[in-house]
C-alpha cells in the first residue's frame, strides 16, 4: 500500500471517528432533552391535579369559615399565573407560579387549622387526603425532574460535549428550587381580624 493511500485511509478513519462522536453526542443530547421534557410533563400533570383540587378545598373552607380574602385571591392568582405560563410554554413562569401557589396553600392550611369544625367534616377530610397525596406526587415529580435536569445540564456544561451543546443550541435547563424564604420557619397566626 502506498503512503498516500495510508494517509488517506488514516484521515478517513479520523473523520469517521469524529463524525461518529458528533452524531453520538448530538443523539445523547436529544435523548437527555426528551427525558427532561417527559419529567416536566409529569410535574405539569401533578400541578394540574393540584390546581383542580385546591378550588374545592377553598370552597369547603370558605363555606365553613370567614377567612381572609387575600388567601383566596392568592390561590386564584397563582392558578391563573400557572395557566398563563403553561399556555405560553414558559417553564420558568410555571415554576414561579408553582412557588407562589405553595405560599398561598400554606396560608390556606394555616386558616384551616384555626377552625377545628372544618377539619372534622367528611368533605374536608377527603379533600385533605387528596391534597396530601397530591403534594407527595408533586414532590416526587419535582425530584425526578431535577434529576433529569441535573444530568442534562452536566452534559451541556462538560467538555467536550459542551462544544456540541453550543453548536446545536442545547441550553441549560431550570431546576426547581425552594421558594424564597422557604428555609425560614412559618409564622402561624390565628388572628384573622376577629
Amino acid at each position: 500500500m502506498k503512503n498516500g493511500t495510508k494517509i488517506l485511509l488514516g484521515l478517513l478513519v479520523v473523520v469517521l471517528l469524529v463524525g461518529g462522536w458528533f452524531m453520538s453526542s448530538y443523539n445523547s443530547f436529544v435523548a437527555l432533552d426528551e427525558g427532561v421534557k417527559e419529567s416536566w410533563a409529569n410535574v405539569e400533570t401533578q400541578y394540574q391535579r393540584r390546581f383542580d383540587l385546591i378550588p374545592n378545598l377553598v370552597a369547603t373552607v370558605q363555606g365553613s369559615a370567614n377567612f381572609e380574602q387575600s388567601t383566596l385571591t392568592a390561590v386564584t392568582e397563582a392558578r391563573s399565573a400557572w395557566a398563563s405560563a403553561q399556555a405560553e410554554g414558559n417553564v420558568d413562569g410555571q415554576i414561579s407560579a408553582a412557588n407562589s401557589f405553595d405560599g398561598a396553600l400554606s396560608r390556606l392550611l394555616v386558616t384551616v387549622e384555626a377552625y377545628p369544625d372544618i377539619k372534622s367534616t367528611e368533605g374536608f377530610l377527603q379533600l385533605n387526603d387528596q391534597l396530601e397525596g397530591t403534594e407527595n406526587r408533586i414532590q416526587f415529580a419535582r425530584s425526578e425532574y431535577n434529576a433529569q435536569v441535573k444530568t442534562y445540564n452536566t452534559s451541556v456544561r462538560t467538555f467536550p460535549s459542551s462544544l456540541i451543546a453550543t453548536i446545536f443550541n442545547f441550553e441549560k435547563k431550570t431546576s426547581f428550587e425552594g421558594a424564597e424564604g422557604s428555609a425560614e420557619s412559618v409564622d402561624v397566626n390565628f388572628d384573622f381580624g376577629n
